[in-house]
C-alpha cells in the first residue's frame, strides 16, 4: 500500500513507499530548496520565527505579532480556553468592541505548548464584503493559486492533513462568508481548528461560543485599600498602563478610591480603561472621572487611540460606531432608543419604549437577540425573569448621541414616561404599597432619568413618578434621597390621587433617619388626609405608617391599637396577603409591648399564608418576628431555625442578612455560648458600619444589652479574641458561620480564635449544595430546599468541581461528608 499526503509547500499530492520510513514532506527538489530559502529568510537569532506578510509563513512556528505591553489578567478565561479547544475544532471569542477579544486570543495562541499545531493570524479588519474571503486567506497564509484551483480549493490542498491554528480576526463585518469558509475548511482539514474573534457567533455547526467579558471589577465595599482593588484585573491594567504615561504612578490610599471608579464607569472595557489611563500625567485622576461623568462623555479621553493599534480601535467610539454600522435599519433604531433606559430593560420595557418609527413592537425581541448577539446590549446578572439587559456606559453614551442626532429623543422620552406611568398605575392597588417592592422597584435609575428629563410634562403624572423614586430610595435604604424629593411634594396641596401617600412614605422615611417628632407630626398628617377622602386602602397605610413611628418612639400600646385598627379595614377588603402582612406588624408590636402569647398566635395564622404567597422580602421579615417571638417564649431551638431560615432566603449582600445573624446572637446568648453571640453581634455591626445602616430602635437596644452581658461574661483576653474574630467574618464565611455549615464554625468553646479558615475554598452557598449533594438530592430538589433555580444550582456545582479539582457528584460527596468531620 502507498500513503498518501500533500506537499507542506505547494499542496500538490505526494506518495510514500510501503517500506515506512521517514515521510516525505515535499514533492520536489525545488519545493524542498524554495522552503529551505524561505527558512532562511526568517530566522532571527535567539528568537522564533516570523512570518513576513509578502511571503509563505515557516513551516513551523508561529506567525504572531509580538505585543509590545505586557498582557494583564484573564488568567481563568485562559485556562478555560486551553479546556475548550481540545474538545472544539472551531471556537469563537465573542464581545463587545474594545473588550479585549484580539489580545486574549493572541496571548492564548502563543501560550499554546511549542509541540501545538503551527498559528497563523489572518487580520479581516480591511476587507470588505465584496473581497473575495477565500483569497485573501490564501494569500494571508502564502498559499498560491494554481491553474484551475478557486482560493478555497487552494487553501485545502495547502491544509491538507497537517495540523494548524489559524485564528480569524475581526470577523463580524463578514460574518457569513466567514462561517461557510470555515465550514468548508474545518469538513476537509481533519486537523485544522479556527480560532474566530467577532461581535457575533458565526453560528456554523460544531462552533463552540466563548463570550469575553469585560474585566473584573472590585466591589464597592472595597473602599480605597489598593491591595484589595489590585485583586480587580480593571484596576491593575489601569495601573500599569499609567505607569507607562506617568514613571512612578503607584495605586496609593489616596488614589485608590478614584482609580476604582473610574475602571467602574467603563464597566471594565478593555479599551476604555487603557484610553483613560493614557491621561494620567497630563490631567488629574479627578478631571479624568469628572469627564466620564459629563453627559455623553464629552471629554475626548476616550478618543485617541494608539497609531500603531486597528483603525477600529483609534478610540472607543471608533470602536462602537463600527459595530453600529454594520446593524439593519431597525436594529440602529432600537439600539439608538434603548439609551433612555440608563438601569436597564426587560423585553416588555423595550417594547413600551423603542416600538414606533417603522419598528413593531412584535419585531423588538428579534432585535434584542440580535443586538445582545453583537454584543451591544448585556445580560445583567441574576436570574431574574422576565431577563433584563443593558447597554454598558460608553455604548449608551455613543447610542444617545446617535439618538440627539436622529431628532427622536424627546418622542423616545415621552413614551418612556408613558410606560414607567403605565407600570405605577398597575401597582395602584397595593394597600402597603411603601413595602411592597412592586413593578417599579427595579426601575429606579429609569425613573430618575425619565423625571430628570420630564420638565413640561403632566404636572400629576410627574408627581406619581416622583413619589415612586421615592419609594424606591427608600426600600434600598437611601433615606436622604428619599426626603430630598417628598420635601417638593410635602409642599403641595394632596390630590385627590395621591392623598395621604406623600406624607404616610415621609413618615417611614423619617423612622429610618430617627427624626422621631418629625415622623409622628408626618404620620398624624398622613391619617388626617386619609380621613377626609373615602379610601380605605390610604387610610389602612397612614395607620401603619403612623404606627411605626409611634413603635419607634415607644408608644408600644398607642401603636398596637393603630395596627388593630389598620388590620380590621384591610381584612374588610378581602385581601389575603395583605391581612396576613398586617397580622405580622400587629404581631411585633405586640412583642414589643409585652404580649408574647398573642404575638405568637398572630403568627401562626399569618406565617403560612406570608410563606405561600409573599415576596422574599415580606417572608423574611415575617419569619425574623416570627423567631423574636419564639426567643421570648424560650424556645430557642425554635428560634434558631426561624432565624436560620431568613439567612437563607435572603441576598447574601444584602442588610436584610443582619437581622437574622443578630438574633442567632441572641440564641446563643441565651443558650449560654457567649463566645459565638459576641462573635456574631461583632460581624454584624461590622457589617452595618460598612453599609452604614441602622436597625429599629428596640431590636437595636435589645442586641446591644446581649452583647454588653456577653463581654461582661467572658475574660478581657477571650473578649479580645473573639471580637477580633467576629470583626474577620465577613460575607459567605459570616453566612456559614452562623448556620454552622461551613468551616468557619467550631463546635469548640473553648478555641475562641478557631473562627475562620482561610483556606476553605468554597462560598457558604456553595457549601451548602455541596451537603445536599452529599445528602443524595438531585438538582432539582437541592433548587427547592435552598429557593433557587436548577440552572443556578448547576452553576454553583460547576463552580464546586472547579475549586475541588473533581468532576462527579460522588467525589463532591466524599469531600462534603470529610470536611463535615473535620469540622465538627
Amino acid at each position: 500500500m502507498t500513503r498518501r499526503k500533500t506537499c507542506e509547500l505547494c499542496g500538490a499530492a505526494l506518495a510514500a513507499g510501503p517500506r515506512g520510513g521517514r515521510p516525505a514532506r515535499y514533492c520536489s527538489n525545488a519545493c524542498r530548496q524554495r522552503a529551505f530559502r524561505q527558512r532562511s529568510m526568517h530566522k532571527v537569532p535567539g528568537r522564533e520565527r516570523l512570518a513576513s506578510p509578502d511571503a509563505s509563513p515557516p513551516d513551523s512556528g508561529r506567525g504572531l505579532p509580538q505585543a509590545l505591553d505586557s498582557f494583564v489578567g484573564r488568567r481563568q478565561e485562559l485556562t478555560l480556553l486551553r479546556s475548550l479547544l481540545r474538545t472544539s475544532r472551531l471556537l469563537t471569542l465573542t464581545g463587545a468592541g474594545g473588550v479585549g477579544k484580539t489580545r486574549l486570543a493572541l496571548e492564548f495562541a502563543k501560550g499554546l505548548p511549542e509541540r501545538h499545531a503551527r498559528v497563523d493570524l489572518i487580520d479581516l479588519e480591511s476587507l470588505h464584503d465584496d473581497a473575495p474571503l477565500a483569497q485573501s486567506v490564501a494569500t494571508a497564509l502564502g498559499v498560491g493559486e494554481r491553474a484551475g484551483r478557486s482560493g478555497t480549493d487552494a487553501l485545502i490542498r495547502a491544509i491538507g492533513t497537517t495540523s494548524r491554528l489559524v485564528i480569524l480576526d475581526n470577523c463580524e463585518h463578514l460574518a457569513e462568508p466567514c462561517a461557510h469558509l470555515a465550514a468548508t475548511l474545518l469538513s476537509h482539514c481533519p486537523r485544522l481548528q479556527i480560532l474566530a474573534t467577532s461581535r457575533e457567533a458565526l453560528r456554523v455547526p460544531g462552533e463552540t461560543v466563548f463570550r469575553v467579558g469585560e474585566l473584573s471589577l472590585p466591589p464597592t465595599s472595597t473602599g480605597n485599600d489598593p491591595a484589595a482593588l489590585l485583586r480587580s484585573d480593571a484596576v491593575r491594567l489601569f495601573v500599569e498602563r499609567a505607569a507607562h504615561r506617568a514613571p512612578g504612578f503607584t495605586l496609593s490610599h489616596g488614589n485608590a478610591a478614584t482609580v476604582a471608579e473610574i475602571c467602574r464607569r467603563l464597566d471594565g472595557l478593555t479599551l476604555g480603561i487603557e484610553l483613560a489611563a493614557r491621561r494620567v500625567g497630563t490631567l488629574p485622576l479627578e478631571d479624568i472621572l469628572a469627564g466620564l461623568d459629563a453627559r455623553l462623555f464629552q471629554l475626548p479621553l476616550l478618543t485617541d487611540g494608539s497609531r500603531t493599534g486597528p483603525r477600529r480601535h483609534n478610540g472607543l467610539t471608533a470602536a462602537i460606531d463600527w459595530s453600529y454600522r454594520l446593524l439593519e435599519p431597525t436594529e440602529q433604531a432600537v439600539f439608538r432608543r434603548l439609551a433612555v433606559l440608563v438601569g436597564g430593560f426587560d423585553i416588555r420595557a423595550a417594547e413600551a419604549v423603542c416600538a414606533g418609527g417603522g419598528v413593531a413592537p412584535r419585531h423588538i425581541l428579534g432585535i434584542l437577540c440580535a443586538l445582545e448577539a453583537k454584543s451591544l446590549i448585556v445580560r445583567m446578572p441574576g436570574n431574574t425573569h422576565p431577563a433584563r439587559f443593558r447597554q454598558l456606559n460608553v455604548i449608551r453614551a455613543c447610542a444617545m448621541e446617535g439618538l440627539i442626532a436622529s431628532g427622536e429623543l424627546d418622542g423616545v422620552r415621552r413614551q418612556s414616561l408613558d410606560w414607567l406611568n403605565s407600570l405605577a398605575e398597575r401597582s395602584g392597588g397595593e394597600v402597603f404599597a411603601d413595602q411592597a417592592g412592586g413593578l417599579l422597584a427595579g426601575e429606579r435609575d429609569n425613573l430618575a432619568a425619565a423625571l430628570a428629563g420630564a420638565e413640561g410634562s403632566d404636572a400629576p403624572s410627574r408627581d406619581r413618578l416622583t413619589l415612586e423614586l421615592a419609594r424606591v430610595y427608600y426600600q434600598h435604604e437611601q433615606p436622604s434621597a428619599a426626603r430630598s424629593l417628598l420635601v417638593g411634594l410635602l409642599q403641595r396641596p394632596a390630590g385627590p390621587a395621591l392623598g395621604g401617600a406623600v406624607a404616610a412614605l415621609a413618615t417611614r422615611v423619617a423612622c429610618q433617619q430617627t427624626d422621631l417628632d418629625e415622623a409622628l407630626r408626618l404620620g398624624e398628617q398622613a391619617v388626617g388626609q386619609e380621613g377626609l377622602r373615602d379610601h380605605p386602602a390610604g387610610l389602612a397605610n397612614a395607620l401603619d405608617a403612623r404606627a411605626a413611628a409611634r413603635l419607634c418612639r415607644g408608644e408600644f400600646a398607642a401603636a398596637v391599637a393603630d395596627l388593630s385598627e389598620c388590620l380590621r379595614i384591610v381584612a374588610a377588603l378581602g385581601r389575603r396577603e395583605d391581612t396576613a402582612w398586617c397580622t405580622h406588624h400587629l404581631a411585633w408590636a405586640l412583642l414589643q409591648a409585652g404580649e408574647e402569647a398573642e404575638a405568637d398566635q398572630l403568627m401562626a395564622r399569618c406565617l403560612p399564608v406570608l410563606r405561600a404567597q409573599g415576596q422574599w422580602s415580606r417572608v423574611a421579615a415575617a419569619l425574623h418576628t416570627a423567631g423574636a417571638v419564639r426567643l421570648s417564649l424560650g424556645h430557642l431551638d425554635n428560634a434558631e431555625e426561624l432565624f436560620g431560615e431568613v439567612l437563607r432566603i435572603v441576598p447574601e449582600a444584602s442588610f436584610h442578612a443582619l437581622y437574622p445573624v443578630e438574633g442567632l446572637a441572641l440564641v446563643a446568648a441565651e443558650s449560654g455560648d457567649l463566645r459565638r453571640a459576641l462573635r456574631l453581634y461583632e460581624a454584624s455591626a461590622q457589617a452595618r458600619r460598612q453599609l452604614d445602616t441602622e436597625p429599629e430602635d428596640p431590636w437595636r437596644r435589645r442586641v446591644e444589652l446581649t452583647a454588653a452581658r456577653a463581654r461582661a461574661g467572658l475574660s478581657t483576653a477571650a473578649q479580645h479574641a473573639v471580637v477580633s474574630g467576629g470583626r474577620r467574618l465577613r460575607g459567605d464565611r459570616l453566612v456559614a458561620y452562623a448556620l454552622r455549615s461551613g468551616s468557619g464554625y467550631s463546635r469548640s468553646a473553648s478555641d475562641a480564635t478557631a473562627v475562620v479558615v482561610d483556606q476553605f475554598p468554597l462560598t457558604g452557598r456553595e457549601f451548602r449544595v455541596a451537603e445536599l449533594v452529599a445528602e443524595g438530592l438531585t438538582n432539582r430538589q437541592i433548587a427547592a430546599q435552598l429557593g433557587l433555580s436548577e440552572h443556578t444550582v448547576a452553576t454553583h456545582l460547576d463552580k464546586i468541581r472547579d475549586k475541588l479539582g473533581v468532576r462527579s457528584r460522588t467525589r463532591i460527596a466524599l469531600w462534603a461528608a470529610a470536611r463535615a468531620r473535620d469540622d465538627f
